[in-house]
């Protein structure tokens, strides 16, 4: 009942988020947007609906990316994060705002994605022995993401304290600022990722089963690890590109679909949760004049607990 509920959740949540502005909640800006009001057209059309349509986006790429990375790795606590995604992300960014001469915003979704999809791609080559394994996965990702962090820590600690500060404001995860033209060019590689995510639902949830047990049933399992490990990084590095690093969203939306859906439909009820979570989240976000990305571990902590507590007792 919870998975039909959520569309009819959003509507409400999406209108707040195109009225609310820096005087509050304003219902009569989207009216206004609507009939065409120049002024009304800048602040819900231009500011504000991006940064709605950013939210969700992000959200439900999190949510996707977090539901593969948990199928491929077997691990329920998984998230992007454990494929090198947000280190890899977060140490490019940070080379290029602390050492290159004078960047400009628009290169650091680039730089973003390329850490991302670099630091992933790196991950599944070490982990490469006649194949991968997800215990092999998850250690080669943590080490590397352990050695991006290092990299990061450096780099602050002897980087120019303003720059620094930059680099470390987009590290937070934010989707202050986000336009239109950076929505489309990301939607362009996403829309296509989440269709396939999608498409492959079936072998997703036959990912539970041993390594053994898939080859016997005919799949062709490294081509189709190495198929979900590049859906995941496309939608995890998009998000990274638009909204910086965020956690938990990938960790918690899979189980809440989990919990409300069948398995069949568990891509696009985890690209909802997704959304309306990250929705939540910004919404706080900006009525306390906070990153997102501080207050989704204040959402995520206490839900990792929940699922430990629960694992304990099964």
């Amino acid at each position: 009942m919870m998975a039909v509920a959520l569309p009819a959740l959003l509507l409400p949540l999406a209108a707040l988020s195109l009225a609310w502005g820096d005087s509050g909640v304003a219902p009569g800006d989207i009216a206004a947007w609507l009939s065409g009001d120049p002024v009304a057209a800048v602040l819900v059309g231009s500011l504000r609906a991006p940064r709605l349509a950013a939210a969700l986006l992000v959200g439900a790429c999190l949510g996707v990316a977090g539901a593969i990375t948990q199928a491929v790795m077997r691990n329920p606590l998984a998230e992007p994060g454990l494929l090198g995604i947000n280190g890899g992300a977060g140490l490019a960014v940070i080379v290029l705002i602390v050492h290159l001469t004078a960047p400009t915003g628009q290169w650091l979704p680039v730089a973003g994605f390329a850490g991302a999809a670099l630091a992933a791609g790196a991950i599944y080559a070490l982990s490469w022995q006649g194949g991968t394994s997800s215990i092999r996965l998850i250690l080669i990702g943590i080490g590397v993401s352990a050695l991006t962090g290092a990299g990061i820590a450096f780099i602050t600690a002897f980087g120019n304290v303003s720059e620094v500060q930059r680099a470390m404001s987009w590290m937070a995860g934010s989707l202050y600022g986000a336009d239109w033209n950076r929505f489309f060019l990301l939607l362009g590689w996403t829309l296509p990722a989440l269709a396939a995510s999608g498409l492959l639902a079936r072998d997703l949830n036959l990912m539970a089963f041993d390594d053994d047990t898939l080859q016997g049933l005919g799949m062709r399992l490294q081509l189709m690890r190495g198929t979900l490990i590049l859906l995941c990084t496309l939608l995890a590095g998009a998000a990274v590109a638009i909204a910086g690093p965020i956690a938990f969203i990938g960790l918690i939306a899979p189980h809440l679909a989990r919990l409300s859906a069948k398995t069949r439909y568990l891509i696009p009820i985890t690209a909802l949760y997704g959304a309306t979570l990250l929705l939540v989240a910004d919404l706080l976000a900006r009525a306390l004049m906070l990153p997102a990305g501080i207050l989704t571990p204040l959402i995520g902590v206490p839900f990792v607990g929940f699922l430990l507590r629960k694992q304990s007792h099964e």
